[in-house]
């Protein structure tokens, strides 16, 4: 509720209207926000490919535990971001070096500038195809070496971190079946947190989205 009252309420032109007090932006022309498309059904992954300088790691979900001694109740998560830009996290079955191809060839432009990433040593044959193009750098993190020149993993970590602290302190305790739920959440805000119209945007997503039924969330 914004100063007692907000009129969330679809118009004839398929607009949602907002508070006065959010007509601060270009955007908010008539203090209307025009509603997204229809989410795509076809399973195709609608985002941009990944360019400019781009780093990649993986966690579990508890933010526990190391991959190599991986427990088999934790989930994988496998986390990227472009520098200064945006966000992206996968629910992951594992970190094989099939598995980590695969969402660096689908997220990950040719044209990326540089990807970084630590020295597991699966990641080598993972960005072959970079790294034959010399566009894959690693750390020595198993020499204790985080950072040498523009070559480090700080930026991706920083987000991880985000996840754990929101796991432990937060959320506590979370299921497999929802973890694709908490990732978008996080990256929802992540990539926003220097929005000014952040409120609106998060109006708008929740108004279309698709409406979540305790029988759909139990099943």
């Amino acid at each position: 509720m914004v100063r007692g009252h907000l009129a969330s309420v679809r118009s004839e032109k398929g607009n949602v209207r907002v508070p006065d007090s959010a007509n601060t932006r270009n955007e908010l022309q008539d203090g209307l926000v025009s509603l997204p498309s229809h989410p795509r059904s076809d399973g195709a992954n609608p985002k941009p490919m990944l360019d400019g300088k781009v780093e990649m790691d993986e966690t579990y979900a508890d933010g526990k535990g190391h991959r190599r001694d991986r427990p088999k109740d934790k989930e994988v998560v496998i986390a990227m971001r472009k520098r200064r830009a945006e966000l992206r996290f996968f629910d992951a079955s594992d970190v094989k070096w099939g598995t980590l191809e695969k969402y660096i060839r689908e997220n990950i432009s040719e044209d990326v500038d540089m990807l970084f990433t630590d020295d597991f040593n699966l990641y080598q044959g993972a960005a072959r195809h970079l790294r034959k193009q010399g566009k894959h750098k690693m750390i020595r993190h198993s020499w204790k070496i985080y950072a040498a020149g523009d070559v480090h993993t700080n930026s991706v970590e920083s987000a991880l971190s985000l996840l754990k602290r929101g796991i432990i302190r937060t959320w506590h305790k979370i299921s497999a079946k929802h973890l694709p739920a908490y990732l978008e959440e996080i990256e929802f805000r992540f990539n926003r947190r220097k929005r000014s119209d952040l409120f609106v945007d998060t109006l708008r997503h929740m108004v279309t989205a698709a409406p979540l039924t305790l029988e759909r969330l139990t099943a």
